[in-house]
């Protein structure tokens, strides 16, 4: 099992499982499915609304051999096209992706932006269509990170959605029940599972490494918080405030 660790934009560093080659190999083919179902209705319904006539002048027949031509080509402009709006509009995923619980993520932490996931699918053109998906298979196992040729222009790599986040908080706090806890903080409910689990993995990295530059980054996560709360007082026990807020959330969710 790959991982990778990421910094985020508040200095926050992550560790993310990479998805596999198979993994992404079983989201592309969905993708794939899924263009293809796209390029069978679009010609049914030109079909539909362009019959086909007897006697057609030359000129017609010109135009049938281009039509022929454009729709051989058809299914890869659909392709790229599909799996550009769908990662820049679903946050770094498609359909397949979010079958398999995958998406995208930039290797410095920001969000991907157009430039990137333009990036990534030009590239398959390289990584798919010029090799029968050889040359991205090859790059993805044996690459430390995981990357394709599109990644590596786009500065991105794949990984897997913690679908347990949930479970691994509960498993840290040794939370039994929520009859016995009285929430100190009600309004952290309106934090989202991404922000706890920055959160957990801030305090997790703290105590590892407590030096200067996670303390800094532990002070300013805690004010962000405080200020998304409403906290007016800076907390005495840091460890503890994050804690309670972790505790809170769990309780207020579940």
């Amino acid at each position: 099992m790959k991982t990778i660790e990421i910094r985020t934009t508040q200095n926050v560093i992550i560790e993310y499982e990479l998805a596999n080659a198979w993994t992404r190999l079983s989201a592309f083919l969905i993708d794939v499915l899924i263009v293809l179902g796209i390029y069978l209705v679009f010609n049914i319904m030109v079909a539909i609304a362009f019959p086909p006539e007897r006697g057609a002048s030359t000129d017609t027949e010109i135009a049938d051999r281009w039509a022929v031509i454009i729709g051989r080509f058809l299914p890869i402009y659909l392709f790229l096209g599909y799996m550009f709006f769908s990662e820049l509009l679903m946050g770094g995923q498609t359909w397949g992706k979010k079958g398999v619980g995958i998406r995208v993520l930039s290797l410095d932490g920001r969000e991907p932006g157009v430039i990137d996931y333009l990036l990534r699918t030009v590239f398959y053109l390289a990584d798919v269509f010029t090799s029968a998906g050889v040359i991205g298979l090859l790059f993805i196992s044996a690459s430390a990170k995981g990357q394709r040729l599109g990644d590596m222009a786009a500065n991105t790599a794949v990984v897997k959605i913690n679908p347990k986040l949930q479970f691994q908080l509960k498993d840290i706090l040794r939370i039994d029940s929520t009859g016995n806890y009285t929430p100190v903080f009600p309004q952290v409910r309106q934090l989202s599972e991404q922000d706890m689990l920055l959160v957990k993995n801030a305090l997790i990295r703290y105590r590892e490494f407590p030096n200067e530059a996670h303390s800094k980054a532990l002070s300013e996560m805690i004010l962000r918080l405080m200020t998304l709360l409403e906290i007016a007082e800076f907390p005495r026990d840091r460890e503890n405030f994050l804690k309670t807020l972790i505790r809170d959330y769990i309780v207020l969710t579940r």
